[in-house]
Formats: structure tokens, sequence, C-alpha cells
């Protein structure tokens, strides 16, 4: 069983008369990288600053390593960035993470080993002002993971980045997780989420939608869009077959969601072999993103 690094139960968060957090439960367990998915204002960077007791709550609780350690000292085996990068401007690379290995008491021999990982050890004598925005975020990222954490927070990684620095960043989340570090990350953007993370926790006005794997998200079974001549037949046939679940009319057409997978020439020659001839027989799959529309409006 994996060792628990988070846990968050019925937590609320108020702010006058805006709720936002609502009795939000969910885990964080070693090893996975897991994605906080929501729109703006949807209780992300919320719940993770309570987490972090940077934000206090209204409600519920949080503990951080099954309750083995107090959030005081938990926080010491945790790397996070929930705000800009803030170094000194005029100092360089190199100098400015020694700086942070000073406040936090940590030794300076790990300073060149994080930049290589996170891709400046070339720039290490460079000034902080003269880095892009892709590069700030790659020394945050380096700063962050200077104790040598057990687990990488990250408030919207790759906010204002153009593609290249985005395609980096995403890289460099992958190689630090691949090499043991379990992560948890907040985004507005499905497509992150999607390409980073094993597990997704998705929120909407500050309460849960869904919690689980991100393939299990993705590995819907699709739906078909059929017609024919005898549709009654046809709406008969498909309500009474195990591998079918929601049947509805739209547009004139027929769409039945798959509870079990079928190839599209097995359910014709099933349907033609009861007498009922399709006149359009397509099998769709529903992107992710539509499906993270879908459980994202405010219905």
């Amino acid at each position: 069983m994996s060792e628990t690094i988070l846990s968050i139960k019925n937590l609320n968060k108020t702010y006058g008369t805006l709720q936002a957090v609502k009795d939000l439960s969910f885990t964080i367990k070693k090893g996975n990288v897991y994605g906080i998915l929501g729109p703006n204002g949807s209780g992300k960077s919320t719940t993770l600053g309570i987490a972090l007791n940077v934000v206090n709550k209204t409600s519920g609780e949080f503990s951080w390593f099954n309750n083995t350690v107090s959030t005081h000292d938990a926080l010491k085996k945790v790397g996070a960035i929930i705000e800009h990068p803030n170094f000194y401007p005029y100092m360089s690379a190199y100098d400015n993470l020694r700086l942070v290995c000073k406040i936090k008491g940590i030794s300076t021999d790990i300073i060149n080993s994080k930049l290589e990982l996170v891709g400046l050890i070339e720039r290490k004598d460079s000034k902080f002002r003269a880095f892009s925005l892709g590069m700030k975020q790659r020394l945050a990222i380096a700063s962050a993971l200077l104790n040598d954490p057990e687990i990488l927070i990250l408030d919207e990684p790759t906010n204002g980045l153009d593609p290249q620095g985005i395609h980096q960043i995403r890289a460099l989340i992958t190689k630090i997780a691949s090499q043991g570090t379990t992560i948890l990350l907040a985004s507005h953007l499905l497509d992150e989420v999607e390409k980073v993370c094993s597990h997704a926790v998705i929120l909407r006005k500050g309460v849960k939608i869904y919690e689980g794997r991100v393939d299990e998200l993705i590995a819907t079974k699709g739906f078909f869009e059929l017609n024919a001549t005898k549709k009654e037949a046809l709406l008969d046939f498909l309500n009474n077959h195990s591998a079918f679940g929601n049947i509805k009319e739209e547009e004139g057409k027929i769409i039945a969601l798959l509870n079990e997978d079928i190839c599209p020439e097995e359910l014709n020659k099933t349907l033609s072999e009861k007498g009922i001839f399709v006149s359009h027989l397509v099998k769709r799959k529903e992107s992710l993103e539509k499906q993270f529309l879908q459980l994202t409006n405010n219905k």
C-alpha cells in the first residue's frame, strides 16, 4: 500500500459570502503525479494555500505524512512554488540558490546537481534578470528541490510561458517524477493534466466532481451514432443490449453510449441478422476535453 503524503478531509474555506472550497476531501499517495484541475476560481490555489499553511481554513482538516509529524516539520519535506519566482535580479542563478540554501540551512553542495536537472547549469553564472520567463520558472523549480522534498507542489507551472517554455516545464515535471518525487500541480489546462499527471482531482466552484486516475477518465468506451428505417426496432435492440448504456435521440440520429467495447462491423452484422438495416452507423469517442467541459459546466 503506498504511503499517504497528504490527506485532505471535509475542507471548507469561505471569504465572506463566497465559499471557495466546499467539503473537499482527497488523498495524495507517494510516487504519483496529481493534477488539481478546474477553471479559474474553482478553489485550486486556495486548497494548496491551506495545505501549505499560508491560507487559514474555515473548517475541516488536512494532515501530512499520515499525521506522523507536525505541519511545521512536514513542510520541511515539501517543495512548493505557488507564486511567481522571487529572486534577486542582479545576482546569478547560482548565487540566488546559494542564498536559499543559507536561509534553509542546506549544504550548497547540491546546487549544481539541481541546476543540471533543470537544464540551467550552462547559465549558472548568468544574472537572474537576463533569464526568460521559462528559465526563471525552471530556476524556481531548482530552488524548490534544494531540500530534496518528498513532494513538489506547483501552482499553474506553465502560466504565461511560450510553447517552448511550456514543453520544457512539462518534460521537467515528468523527469522529476520519474526520479521518485511525488508531484501535485494545480492547472486550468486539461492538456497539461492529460500529458503529465497520473491522477486528477477535478474541482468546480470549490466542489470535487472527479477524483481518480487520468487514464480512467480518458478510457471512455465512446458511443455510436445510428439511424435505420426501422427506428423502433433499432431502439428496442439497443435498450435491451448490455453493451449500451444511455440511449438518446439528437438531430434525427440515435446516440448510444457504450458500456463495453463493440466494433462497428460486429454491431452491423448483428443488426442485419435481426432484419435491422442501418442507413447510418458511426463509432465516435468523446474527447477528454468534451468530458471535462461537461463535468465543469454550470449545470
